[in-house]
């Protein structure tokens, strides 16, 4: 009977084993990944990157991951929902579309259309990452979805992004909704303005974690009352601290009870 390895070398063959699929992606990876898009890609090497997490570049020195793909995607994203919301909802302030755009960019919708197109299950990982649920996290997932459409912007162009985009985020765009949640910081700097009072500033306070899974800590200043927040990254953070400083404010306004 051949003895069972220790569980720390199994872990490392794992992550090695991944680290070396971040050099060839395997071609019923890509299948599943076509199909999940709805897009055949021409240059494989894209895909490949796209799902490679930075993870992998830091513990196994794999050069190509995702971060450069996702910095890409976000403004494809931004560009196409941009479009399309001015094209549907003709007539609509600024204000209010905005607030759409929020709503259909941020890392919620885009963890929302990678998990619905089942992404976390073909992403490289490094093995602490996977361990600590990585394929499931919304960060992770938000950040591979982002580093997809970047990828088959370049492998395409803009027509192709933009028809992945309206195949993965057509429930997003289409459920209905009563009204459009209002961004917390667009909220706090309507009340000031309201009061009469300077806009809100913001300041990073401390940022923590690793580079794929950092944490932000944001304070809010305004009318001479401050709070904080934090988030996995600045702009999450950034509301997470006007959310708080409003409702502070709101507080401090309200009438003393009878």
């Amino acid at each position: 009977m051949t003895p069972s390895r220790p569980k720390r070398t199994r872990h490392r063959q794992h992550a090695r084993v991944q680290a070396d699929r971040a050099n060839a992606l395997p071609p019923e990876t890509l299948a599943r990944l076509e199909e999940a898009l709805g897009y055949r890609f021409r240059e494989a090497q894209l895909a490949l990157t796209a799902l490679t997490h930075a993870s992998l570049g830091e513990r196994w020195g794999v050069a190509a991951t995702n971060e450069r793909l996702e910095f890409l995607g976000d403004r494809v994203l931004g560009l196409v929902m941009a479009e399309r919301l001015y094209r549907t909802h003709v007539g609509e302030q600024e204000g209010r579309l905005a607030t759409r755009f929020n709503g259909l960019v941020d890392r919620e919708a885009c963890a929302r259309a990678a998990e619905a197109a089942g992404i976390g299950a073909l992403l490289l990982l490094d093995t602490g990452e996977e361990a600590s649920g990585g394929r499931e996290k919304p960060t992770v997932l938000a950040d591979a979805m982002e580093a997809l459409l970047g990828a088959v912007y370049l492998d395409a162009g803009l027509a192709e992004a933009r028809r992945v985009i309206e195949r993965l985020w057509t429930p997003e765009a289409t459920a209905p909704r009563a009204a459009p949640a209002r961004d917390p910081k667009t909220a706090l700097q309507e009340w000031l303005q309201g009061q009469g009072l300077p806009l809100p500033r913001y300041e990073v306070l401390a940022r923590t974690g690793p580079d794929h899974a950092p944490l932000f800590v944001v304070a809010s200043f305004g009318a001479g009352a401050q709070a904080e927040g934090t988030g996995a990254s600045k702009q999450l953070a950034e509301r997470a601290a006007a959310e708080s400083l409003l409702r502070t404010l709101k507080g401090l306004a309200a009438p003393p009870p009878l």
